[in-house]
């Protein structure tokens, strides 16, 4: 093998060399992938499994899973070790390339042919496959149909959001069956036989969501105390100080609830939803944090509860132009441009928009105004990469945005994910 030396220089032509030189191998190693995900499905048509029992799967508590979803050929369970070591995987490793191979070639065969025509990373296909086994035919076929276009640019929580959507348009059923094993599993555990030489234990735990933000409340309040008593602990410690002293403060099973619940809730309305048309959908809703799916019947179990405090956002028109004079930003602005880029506007971000900063686009001391159109997420991290560091960015009217690294990279940024463009002109 042999080794291309890159001597660090200085010199802006020879960085935006390297820089191409970079893209030009990445080019190159997908392509090599790409071969060798073809190379594990004709290798998984060579050796299928005679029975059953001679399949391979993967084993949870004793039960044997498939490799790939319901309709996929079986392959035998001898022929993974031998493409593994040639490989130089481990054979569990072999077995989950064979896996997703089966999963695309068979049930995802948009993302294939995407991953076979060359725009399509092989590592981006295989991370959606990762997710389908499980999955109805008709489910993974909505999944591909909804997820290839945009495979190429979307992240994991978008793919997870589709993948939650296709279970729930698709197979109802199966999200009220989920939900209710999930509410099964919610546990505390103190590991009692896991004592450290320093004196603690180990505790893990499944909380209904909204019990574990009423938690992490208490605790950061609690914290907070400690250390205006003068507890100079960190503040993961006094975290744990905190849990010692509310559980010490309910041995008197003091009932009545002292924290205030807060849900906010932000109804967003669909034609068919306006119309009737979607009565026979399941009834779900949509966690702000980690965009997950909830049904509708748990976000209505919260705001029953006679220590919650419900909050009804009023409705936000997307397409209004709001404004206003002055630097600070107003509430009613700021819910609508995180309402409308949930996530920090930089190539590949995923960070929530409520954590960040909101960036005038044009700054404002050379003009740029207080108003939606000139507003965008952006984390601490790239906010100050956009004021310091020479990247540059741009919003068009529908909402994409065209960033420029300071060498020339120029990518797109949508709601569907990022998109590399060739290099921008000097100019622009």
């Amino acid at each position: 093998m042999t080794a291309t030396a890159f001597t660090s220089t200085s010199s802006t032509a020879t960085s935006a060399a390297l820089l191409a030189g970079v893209r030009a191998d990445r080019a190159a190693a997908d392509a090599a992938e790409a071969r060798i995900l073809a190379a594990a499905a004709a290798w998984a048509e060579m050796h299928p499994a005679a029975a059953d029992a001679d399949a391979a799967a993967y084993w949870e508590h004793g039960v044997g899973m498939p490799m790939a979803g319901e309709g996929t050929p079986l392959v035998a369970e001898w022929c993974v070790a031998e493409l593994a070591a040639a490989l130089g995987l481990t054979t569990d490793a072999g077995k989950s390339l064979i896996g997703h191979a089966v999963e695309l070639r068979h049930r995802l065969p948009r993302l294939w042919d995407r991953v076979h025509a060359g725009d399509l990373q092989a590592w981006r296909a295989r991370r959606i496959a990762d997710h389908t086994p499980t999955l109805s035919p008709a489910a993974a076929n909505y999944v591909d149909r909804h997820v290839a276009p945009v495979a190429h640019k979307i992240g994991p929580a978008q793919t997870q959001r589709l993948i939650d959507e296709a279970i729930a348009r698709i197979d109802p059923a199966s999200v009220v069956e989920t939900a209710e094993i999930s509410a099964d599993r919610r546990h505390v555990t103190i590991h009692r036989d896991q004592v450290s030489f320093n004196g603690t234990l180990h505790i893990d735990a499944d909380l209904d969501i909204a019990d574990a933000h009423d938690l992490d409340a208490a605790l950061s309040d609690r914290a907070a105390v400690l250390k205006n008593l003068g507890c100079t602990e960190s503040l993961d410690v006094r975290r744990s100080l905190a849990l010692g002293d509310l559980a010490r403060t309910q041995l008197g099973l003091d009932l009545k609830p002292t924290r205030t619940r807060e849900v906010v809730l932000h109804v967003h309305l669909t034609d068919a939803a306006i119309t009737g048309a979607a009565a026979d959908d399941v009834h779900v809703a949509r966690l702000e944090e980690g965009d997950r799916l909830l049904l509708a019947d748990q976000v209505r179990d919260w705001c029953g509860r006679p220590e919650t405090q419900v909050t009804v956002k009023p409705v936000i028109d997307l397409t209004d132009r709001l404004a206003t004079g002055a630097y600070e930003i107003p509430d009613r602005i700021r819910d609508h441009v995180i309402a409308r880029d949930p996530a920090c506007v930089f190539p590949h971000c995923t960070r929530n928009a409520r954590s960040c900063d909101l960036d005038h686009i044009t700054p404002y001391a050379r003009g740029g105004r207080t108003a939606t159109y000139n507003l965008a997420p952006l984390c601490r991290r790239h906010h100050r990469l956009k004021t310091h560091a020479g990247w540059r960015y741009r919003r068009d009217p529908d909402g994409t945005y065209h960033w420029t690294s300071p060498h020339g990279l120029a990518y797109q940024r949508d709601h569907q994910g990022t998109t590399p463009l060739d290099p921008a002109p000097p100019d622009q």
